[in-house]
């Protein structure tokens, strides 16, 4: 396995919290702190009609957010940034083989990036306190954020099961290696 420290950052643009999200302040505040400690930095972009086409004002990173002198970037078109994108590719040409995943929308697409790189055989740890989403019909924003990191720490995946870890205890990792 890589010793690169990488965070993959998902969908923390201006148009995606258009739609209000839960803990916005702090959610960034965990972000740049993995951002400031990384090796690498991949920041995914969510792109289509309506607000967040390439290039608007909306497809925009959230100004809080840092963003590392030679961060790559990554636009996709669906839930999945592996779907029809350059993701994997980039993983491969970097020999990124493991990455700590956060962002918006927990339900959405960090969930979906998530169970997709763990079937690709990527090695996955979700920051479970730097990733939100907004309040839904069927629940409230921070039960969903509750489920899904339980979701995610309890994932059947032999061999390669995802990790869920509080942002301090991935820096104390990171610090300690």
């Amino acid at each position: 396995m890589s010793d690169k420290r990488v965070v993959m950052v998902v969908d923390m643009q201006q148009g995606v919290f258009a739609t209000p999200r839960i803990q916005r302040e702090q959610c960034v505040s965990r972000i740049n702190q993995l951002t400031h400690s990384a090796d690498t930095v991949i920041f995914i972009q969510h792109t289509e009609a309506g607000g967040l086409e390439e290039g608007s004002e909306g497809f925009a990173l959230l100004p809080e957010l840092h963003q590392p002198e030679g961060a790559f970037y990554v636009t996709k078109t669906a839930c999945d940034a592996f779907y029809h994108t350059s993701l994997d590719a980039l993983l491969t040409e970097l020999n990124i083989k493991q990455f700590v995943i956060c962002g918006c929308a927990t339900d959405y697409c960090v969930d979906t990036t998530l169970k997709n790189g763990v079937s690709r055989g990527y090695h996955i740890t979700v920051a479970q306190d730097a990733h939100t989403t907004a309040h839904r019909p069927a629940a409230e924003a921070q039960v969903l954020i509750n489920h899904y990191n339980d979701v995610w720490r309890t994932f059947t995946a032999p061999d390669n099961p995802p990790r869920v870890k509080l942002t301090e205890t991935i820096l104390a990792e990171w610090q300690a290696n």
